[in-house]
Order: C-alpha cells, then structure tokens, then sequence
C-alpha cells in the first residue's frame, strides 16, 4: 500500500454529506484545479456531497524532460507513441483506494461515491473504479482515456460490472486525441460497460454545457432512494 494519505482539499454541498465525489487532476495540475466547479453543477440544494480534490504526487515526467510536476503516474514515448507507466499506475491505484476507504469510514458507502478525473486523472478514475471491489455510484472520465485497456477484461471487479461511466471529451483535444477516447469508448462498450458518451467542440478543457451535463448525470447517480425528497 502507499506509505501516506494523499493531500487533498474538500468541498462540501451541505453539512453532514451523505454522498462523496472523489476528483481527480490532470498531469501538471493540482486539486484547485476543478475545485471551483461543484457550485456550478447545479445539484439539488439537499444532496449533501463531499467533493475531495486529492493533489498528485510530485514525480519527474520523462515525456517533458524529466520536470518534477504533480503527476499520477510517468508519461514514456516508447516508438513514437506515448506510454503511461503501469507500476505508477499501479500506485495510484492504491493511493486513490486509500482515499475511498477513508471515505467509508467518515460513513458514506462505496454505493453512493463517484470517482471522477480529467486527462491523467480521468484515467486514474477508470483503472481504479472498474477494479473496486464494491459497486460504485459512477465513474465520470473527461477528456482522458483507458489505461491498461487490454487488462481490464480480466482485472475488472464484478462488482462493477454494469457501472455507470461518463465519458467526455473535446473534438478539437490536442493533448489527447478523440480517436483515443473513442477507442476507450468500444473498449468499454464491448465489455458490456453502460456508458454516457459526449462530445463537445472544445479543446483539451470543460466547458459550460459539460458542466451541465455532468450536475445532471451526478444527480442521477448520487439521488437518495425513492420516497425522499431532494428539494
């Protein structure tokens, strides 16, 4: 296991949260960066959520000459392509377990927390919540793509089997290709997976109807059971 709790900031909705979205950064980035977002989401006023914005570990990244910058795991060109390196993956795997199970244990259940990222952190919200154990809320993945994907058909957990995933990304993405994305979509499509796809013409980011879409989809997943009200 990781030797520390990751640092990380927290955004509340409402006082004693009963839901959790666990999202995480780009390469480079850190856990300001989307911490401005949960009011924009447009979440009904009682679904208390906890959002926790972890900040990567500080590691040299071969594809920018070895920069020490805030990274989930080292970025390689091996023949002309870009590689993520699978024991850093690894890592943060269990980093971002760490944080779920703390989660649990301030009492919000695997069943009501969505693990989300973008770019680097998008791929690190899909290899760690499609090998959870416990079924989760949701997966949300923005403009990012599926790591390890030829492992996944036999690391999957059962349990979420039939998770619900969003996966979003810009048709003008520089950093990380649509083809990319897409390829990430069949692969996950062809396991079985239930996923929301979107596109939107918009560069390596967010943008506003993103954002809309995203306030929808959480409150989907993260509604109370029937016969309580969230207005």
């Amino acid at each position: 296991m990781a030797d520390e709790l990751l640092d990380a900031l927290e955004q509340e909705t409402a006082p004693s949260p009963s839901a959790a979205v666990i999202w995480m950064h780009g390469l480079g980035a850190d856990g300001y960066d989307f911490v401005d977002v949960p009011p924009l989401l447009g979440l009904p006023p009682a679904l208390a959520v906890r959002f926790v914005f972890p900040h990567a570990p500080m590691q040299p990244v071969t594809i920018n000459g070895g920069m020490v910058m805030r990274a989930w795991y080292d970025v390689r060109h091996d023949t002309g392509a870009r590689r993520e390196d699978e024991a850093g993956v690894r890592r943060s795997q269990e980093r971002v377990e760490e944080l779920i199970a703390r989660e649990k244990a301030r009492g919000v259940p695997a069943s009501r927390l969505v693990l989300a990222g973008f770019s680097q952190g998008g791929a690190m919200a899909l290899q760690t919540g499609l090998r959870h154990a416990e079924r989760l809320a949701g997966i949300l993945a923005l403009s990012c793509f599926l790591p390890l994907a030829d492992r996944v058909g036999a690391e999957a957990s059962p349990a979420n089997r039939d998770v619900p995933i969003f996966l979003a990304h810009g048709t003008y993405d520089p950093v990380i290709p649509l083809a990319r994305a897409r390829q990430a979509l069949e692969t996950l499509t062809g396991l079985g997976y239930p996923v929301e796809w979107h596109e939107y013409p918009m560069p390596h980011s967010v943008c506003d109807e993103e954002i809309r879409d995203i306030g929808a989809w959480l409150t989907q997943r993260l509604a109370r059971p029937p016969g309580q009200s969230l207005t």
